[in-house]
Order: structure tokens, then sequence, then C-alpha cells
């Protein structure tokens, strides 16, 4: 799957609901939750939702070449792995629309270009500030970036608590799920695989 050209499921801009149709969409969930959005406290709360939400799924706005188009060709021979870690994030389970937070490391070696490191932020939160499960948005960040940069080898692992468990169902806070996804190089070798982990770990 082509990661940048992707956009199967997304709605397109002329079936997006209006600000309107969002803000009456809120109040039907306050008044199914039990309370009452006539109310004082709860007036403009639908309006704050609908900003809120437009600004946490952002992402939906971007393609991944909107970050990762710019690349410098001036290496001096550097042939290593670059590694960007401990990229914090905030994101949404698509299961019950709960937060998910957590870290991002995102390595690659280069072939020819590197990215500006910010660039590998911007990436995490293109993804991040959209509807996800951390396994998706971790393949996607990988594909992205081997896509774009066409590298020897990608390598991301995310570490994240999930707020859909940790408040609700079992209930357990504090538990991490750890994903992984290699590609090129780092798909190939166990040993590049592990030094990448010890790294961000280290």
């Amino acid at each position: 799957m082509d990661a940048i050209a992707n956009t199967a499921g997304l709605v397109a801009a002329s079936d997006q609901p209006t600000q309107a149709e969002a803000e009456a969409a809120v109040r039907t969930l306050i008044r199914w939750a039990g309370d009452d959005p006539a109310r004082e406290g709860l007036l403009d709360t639908p309006k704050r939702v609908a900003k809120a939400y437009r600004e946490l799924f952002s992402g939906y706005e971007k393609v991944p070449e909107d970050v990762l188009s710019r690349t410098f060709s001036e290496v001096s021979g550097y042939k290593d792995m670059v590694i960007v870690k401990d990229i914090a994030f905030h994101s949404h389970c698509e299961h019950h629309m709960v937060p998910f937070h957590g870290v991002a490391h995102i390595a690659y070696v280069p072939d020819g270009g590197v990215l500006g490191l910010s660039k590998m932020a911007r990436l995490v939160d293109l993804y991040a500030r959209r509807l996800q499960t951390q396994e998706t948005m971790t393949a996607q960040i990988a594909q992205a970036l081997d896509d774009s940069l066409r590298p020897k080898g990608v390598a991301v692992m995310i570490e994240a608590e999930h707020m859909c468990m940790a408040m609700r169902g079992i209930a357990k806070q504090g538990a991490k799920t750890l994903t992984t996804s290699f590609t090129g190089s780092f798909e190939m070798s166990a040993s590049d695989q592990s030094r990448f982990i010890m790294l961000v770990r280290g």
C-alpha cells in the first residue's frame, strides 16, 4: 500500500458536515449522556467541542508529501542510521474515540538524502491527529518514510497508553502497548533491529 497516495475511507470535502451539524450532534450526545445542553455551563460546549475536534483531527487535512517533500542531499558521506526518539504524541482510538498517548521512535538509513529532523515529528503528528489504531499508525509512518525518502531502511517503534483500556472495560492504568515496523535493511537484519531498540531504549 502506498501510504502517501492512499486516501481510502476519507470523507470528501463535499460530504463533510457543516459546523451547525457538528454542534447539533454534540447536543444530541449531551442529551444521550443525561444532561441538558441548554443549561448555562453547556451552552457553548457544542461550539467548543467542534473547534477542538477540528484541531485534534487536523491530520485529515494533510498528506505525507506536505511534510516529506524536501530533503537534503549534502550528507558528507554519512551512511549510518539517523534516529529521532521520544517524539511525544496524542491520538484517538478509532474504536471508542478515546485518547491514547505515548512516544514514537523513528530511524532510517539514508541513501542519498536526509530529512530535516523536525519532519519526522511532523509526520507523527499528521497520523496521530486522525482516528487511529496504534498498529496502523506505526505502519503508516514507516511506509510514508519509505515511499518518500527511499532510504536503505526504516524502523519505527511506538509506545503508548490507551485510555480505552485505562478508563473503561478492564480499567488497568499504566499498561503500555508497543508496536514496531521495519522496512528494507532493518527488515532483513535482526542485528539492525536490535541496535535500533538498544539505542532508543538507552
